[in-house]
């Protein structure tokens, strides 16, 4: 028996990891479009790079409803100009901009370069459906601030109702990678705010004019919680795995950086078992593929044949926004095709509607 608690409908998450993540997430909405789940969401949960997939799809949206989702559209209106914006230096240019202008920061210059990419689009133009939340993280409470076109919310402060922001401020604040891309800072009006339940610092305005966010990945970089109460959970992770190092850095900045790293590993690996463990008892359809998931675990017959001398490293690619070559991109695009594959027919889909072939023949993975 499923829980009558849960939310009917079909959700996704797009971890973040830079453009590695955006790129990865690429080739699964290609696979969840071909076996027709793509049109059938009803929200998207993103974070930092999957942010970057996430936006492109959201404001493209209603041109591929209206022509039916066709492979092709897809392939015009979203692959073709995200592949584009990852073959930029996307944050070395922000870097260099912001650090010496008197007038612009380092997330203004991010900024514009998103509303470039998304045609200046704003949040109340999304559509209704799927609703698309981009998960950033509130350096002021701690906790995730969550942005999407009917309202944004920190669960300790309370909610505004229709926020009128460009979605490029939107992903800059979702991708604000710590601390050379961060903080990204939003202005809002102190009598914006609505109260809810258990917002206990609603009454100070401290935390309600000035809104200092950073990358979504600090508090949860899969992007589960919005979307962990619906009756069929999809979730796509290019999260960096955790790496062992046989010579621990001994210095101020190292240690920081290692123990940040531990600490997001295992939050990562307890939100991915929460998931499973949990999807069990309310008797939810889940399907879960990482970057670093081992393709013959999946039980579905007839998945992509894979070579692990070209997908064992995947995982170790950078997640930077910086410019990933057409080898890269098209690697990193099979690869999220193939475990997508793997893991829907492997739990949601239907397991005999096997894949023609690779997205990007010119790099296969076998």
């Amino acid at each position: 028996m499923g829980d009558p608690a849960l939310r009917p409908g079909v959700a996704l998450a797009l971890s973040g990891g830079g453009f590695r993540a955006t790129l990865f997430h690429m080739g699964a909405l290609i696979r969840l479009n071909e076996l027709g789940q793509l049109a059938t969401l009803e929200r998207i949960s993103s974070v930092s790079g999957g942010s970057i997939t996430a936006g492109m799809l959201a404001c493209r949206w209603r041109a591929l409803e209206a022509g039916g989702f066709k492979s092709a559209d897809l392939e015009s209106l979203v692959i073709q100009p995200l592949r584009k914006f990852c073959a930029r230096n996307i944050d070395a240019r922000a870097i260099a901009e912001g650090s010496i202008s008197p007038w612009s920061s380092i997330s203004d210059v991010m900024v514009r370069q998103y509303d470039e990419l998304f045609d200046h689009a704003r949040l109340p133009g999304l559509p209704d459906k799927p609703r698309t939340v981009f998960n950033t993280t509130n350096l002021q409470t701690g906790r995730d601030f969550r942005i999407s076109k009917p309202y944004m919310a920190d669960y300790r402060i309370g909610r505004i109702d229709g926020p009128d922001l460009s979605l490029g401020l939107v992903v800059a604040a979702s991708s604000a990678f710590p601390p050379v891309l961060s903080p990204c800072v939003i202005e809002v009006d102190l009598n914006s705010w609505q109260k809810t339940e258990g917002a206990d610092l609603f009454d100070s305005p401290r935390y309600k004019h000035t809104l200092t966010l950073t990358d979504g990945g600090a508090y949860d970089n899969i992007g589960l919680e919005p979307i962990d109460t619906f009756e069929t959970v999809l979730v796509s992770d290019a999260g960096a795995p955790f790496g062992m190092q046989d010579q621990a850095r001994t210095d101020a900045i190292g240690q920081l950086s290692r123990a940040l790293d531990i600490a997001t590993d295992q939050a990562r690996g307890l939100r991915a078992r929460y998931l499973i463990e949990l999807a069990r008892l309310r008797g939810q359809k889940t399907a879960y593929w990482g970057i670093d998931t081992r393709i013959e675990k999946y039980p579905a017959a007839n998945k992509l044949q894979t070579d692990p001398a070209k997908t064992d490293g995947l995982q170790d690619i950078r997640t930077r926004l910086n410019a990933f070559s057409p080898a890269e991109q098209e690697t990193l695009i099979n690869w999220g095709y193939a475990l997508c594959d793997a893991a829907m027919r492997s739990f949601v889909a239907d397991p005999v509607s096997v894949p023609n072939g690779w997205p990007c023949p010119a790099h296969p993975l076998n």
